[in-house]
This record gives structure tokens, sequence and C-alpha cells, in this order.
């Protein structure tokens, strides 16, 4: 009878591995940053398929279409996930991307890394494209899970589809302010090449992008008129529509400020109207179905910023010493 005995260093280091090379290396150096990412998306995750599932059972109860569904249907749970959804790009640009080269810098691990067998612009190319594909995929998971949600429900949300808590939330949004803001983080850490300066100016670059986004929206798509007569009502088809801006009009086209004829008394205000000759209300729009193209003409603008913040860090790597 004869026993072998084998070391188990030598049983792991003979097992199949998924990943290797800088890939494997990449992954192992920043598998905390990783889990917590991973357990960030299936947090919210979890909080979407719960309160959709609640929000189903509350409208059946109600009787929802047939009944008007009850007021205040989600509360403060869906707000926390609403900030929490609209704060991930930040929280991924903060915490993930840059801190990604930048600790690398102060530590002196770049220069470590960067004397072995590969090339400095391998090792930060496989380093980016890393973080940039967690990036993306997170904000196309919670992306898509939100959309599941919302667009079965649309009607029954307090916010409207143009507003950043559903308009940034769905579709390819999401998954690009990520990568975005993510790309920008990981310039400015290569800039500063300090982690804690590099969270910070990273912070306030990705809040000035969202407030800078929330302008932008509005306009990635021309917004059309409608003019109808002036004591009548929108028609229902424009319920889904956002409202831009409103006049009142002549019969020749002429607008005028909304408040042009509020006159204080009913007497005075009819003298004005027939004075001017507005016959007319008018407002300028945009409607639901051009959701989708302002969602992807956004999402186009920040992944062609994404492009140029990667070939700028690229470049510079390539020229320029860690």
């Amino acid at each position: 009878m004869s026993t072998t005995l084998t070391d188990s260093r030598t049983e792991r280091a003979d097992r199949p591995r998924m990943l290797r090379g800088l890939s494997w290396l990449v992954v192992r150096q920043h598998r905390a940053a990783l889990a917590s990412v991973l357990a960030l998306v299936l947090l919210c995750s979890a909080l979407i398929v719960y309160q959709r599932a609640e929000l189903i059972q509350l409208l059946d109860d109600a009787g929802w279409p047939a009944k008007p569904a009850p007021e205040q249907l989600l509360g403060d749970q869906y707000n926390y996930l609403s900030t929490l959804l609209g704060a991930l790009p930040v929280i991924l640009a903060v915490f993930f991307g840059a801190p990604l080269i930048a600790a690398d810098q102060e530590q002196g691990t770049a220069q470590l890394a960067t004397t072995q067998s590969v090339t400095r612009l391998r090792w930060l190319t496989v380093k980016i494209a890393w973080c940039l594909a967690v990036a993306v995929a997170a904000g196309a998971v919670l992306s898509a899970l939100f959309t599941w949600w919302w667009e079965p429900y649309r009607s029954v949300f307090p916010s409207t589809w143009v507003e950043g808590s559903i308009f940034d939330n769905t579709g390819p949004v999401l998954p690009a302010l990520c990568l975005f803001l993510t790309a920008a983080g990981i310039t400015i850490g290569v800039l500063l090449r300090r982690v804690l300066a590099s969270m910070v100016v990273t912070f306030v670059f990705s809040a000035a992008v969202q407030i800078l986004w929330g302008e932008l929206r509005l306009h990635l798509a021309p917004t059309h008129l409608f003019t109808y007569p002036l004591d009548s009502e929108l028609p229902a088809r424009f319920a889904e529509s956002y409202e831009v801006d409103r006049w009142v009009a002549s019969a020749d086209g002429t607008l005028y400020g909304w408040g042009s004829c509020a006159e204080t008394t009913e007497k005075a205000t009819a003298a004005c109207l027939k004075e001017k000759g507005i016959v007319n209300s008018v407002i300028e729009y945009l409607d639901y179905d051009q959701m989708a193209a302002m969602q992807w003409t956004g999402a186009g603008i920040l992944i062609a910023g994404t492009a140029l913040l990667t070939a700028f860090t690229l470049r510079r790597v390539s020229r320029r010493p860690l």
C-alpha cells in the first residue's frame, strides 16, 4: 500500500483559472472594489424587484387600470432607490475610477508593474478596460431592471419621463453616465496622482456634470408647437407630453406671453384679448415618443466623451512616466 502526498499549493496552482495574466492581476488587485460594486448592484436589483411586486399588488387591489390608482403609491423606499440609482455614476467615478491609477502612482506600484514583462500601455489599457466594463455592466443591469419596472406602470409614477429620476435611470443613459464619469475619474486620477485629491476633484466634477446634463436633457430633441382654441381643453393625447413653454396667440399667429392679458377683472381681460386679437393657446412640448431618440442621442454624446477621455489618458501615459 502506498500513499502519495500532494502539496495543496501545487493543487491550487494546477487548477484552471477563468482569468490569466494581466486580467487576473487586475481583478485580484481590485477585488474589494469589484465586490463592493457587485453588492451595490445586487442590493439595488433586489429593491427594484421587491418594489415592483409590491406596486403590482397595490394596483391589483385597487382595480387599476379600470379604476384610478391610489395616491402616493410609491413611498420613501422609492425615493431612496431613485436617489441611489442617480448617485451610482458618481459613486463609481469617485470610489472606483479616481483611485484606479492614482493609487498605483501614489504607492509606487505603478513603477513596479511597468518594469515587468508587460508594457506600460498594455498594463494601463487592461486596467481601464476592466474598470469601464464593470461600470457599464453595473449601469446596464440596473437600467434594464428599472425600465422593466417603470415602463408598464409609468402613469402612476410621480415623476414625468423627462425628469432625471426617470430619463437618466432608464434605457442607455444610466450605463453611458456610469461610463463617462468613471472615465473622467480615471483621467483626473492620472493627472493628480493622489488618491484623496483625485476623489475630491472627481466628486466636484461629477456634480457639475450632473447639473449641466440636467440643462442639456431638454435640448436633445427639437420641440413641437400645438395650437388650440383659447377656451378649450388640451387634447388627451398630450397627457404624456412634457410642456416646455406656453403662450397665447392671435389669429395671424402672433405669440404673446401666457400672462399677457391677466388683468384684475374679467372685463379688463376680455378687453385686452379683443384688443390684441388673442384667440388661441399655444404649447411648446416634447412628446413621449421622442424619449428613446433623446436617450440614444445623449448616450452617444457621453460615449464620445468617454472615448476622448480614455484616448487622452492612454496617450499621456504612453508619453510621460507614471
